[in-house]
């Protein structure tokens, strides 16, 4: 069906519908997501099988369809593919990592990490076949290099960040969140411009055949929601 287009103070504005959904059509939904989505775990395990392209161009267009402050979008990812950049940023990766776990976390940091068993090594950032590197964009540039102002920086690109790691298992692969601390070397190792700052950096693919994850339990519904 063709959309309709209204002009709103001269800016163009589409008809939009959703298709209207039955009760217990909205709830079967909402279950089968929910039960998808409650399988999704944090992967350290990589298989360095190959992925389509295509796919990750997929997965990006889903995580740039998250809403952003004036629509902005203020976000980056940067692609990597290449085995001697991946060695690169692992190698700049583990010498943070190593700092932080041999004195800058707290006891207390290290022992809630220890359910997860995880440490300064990261293989994974050569094994995964591609790392996806969310940049935010703290201003933007315009062609003559005019700062030109963002909003809700750190919000919008979080929302986005979400959408991705959805998006991947939706689509049968596994991801993990790193956040090497700090994470400032990823800006000059892709070779990123001023305005843009490491965000988070996503190793993607399938889980390694002998993958195991720590048996946690997620907080109960009456634990995490407020009705009023």
């Amino acid at each position: 069906m063709e959309k309709s287009v209204k002009m709103m103070d001269g800016y163009p504005f589409l008809s939009y519908q959703r298709p209207q959904v039955t009760a217990s059509d909205l709830l079967k939904r909402s279950a089968d997501f929910y039960q998808s989505m409650d399988e999704r775990r944090t992967v350290r395990d990589f298989s360095d099988q190959p992925i389509p392209k295509e796919v990750i161009d997929n997965l990006i267009r889903t995580a740039s369809s998250a809403p952003s402050g004036a629509h902005k979008q203020p976000w980056t990812f940067c692609v990597v593919s290449n085995p001697e950049i991946k060695k690169q940023i692992r190698n700049e990766a583990e010498k943070e990592e190593h700092e932080s776990y041999n004195g800058r976390m707290s006891e207390e940091w290290l022992q809630d990490l220890r359910p997860l068993q995880t440490d300064w090594h990261k293989p994974f950032l050569e094994t995964a076949p591609y790392l996806i590197v969310v940049f935010k964009k703290v201003f933007d540039l315009s062609e003559e290099g005019e700062k030109k102002t963002n909003y809700y920086v750190t919000e919008s690109v979080g929302l986005a960040c979400g959408f991705l790691l959805a998006a991947i298992h939706h689509a049968g692969l596994v991801a993990l969140t790193h956040t090497p601390s700090p994470m400032n070397f990823l800006a000059k190792v892709l070779n990123r411009p001023e305005n843009e700052r490491p965000f988070l950096l996503i190793p993607v693919g399938y889980a390694a055949e002998n993958t195991y994850v720590p048996d946690l339990k997620r907080k109960p519904l009456d634990q995490v929601a407020v009705y009023y």
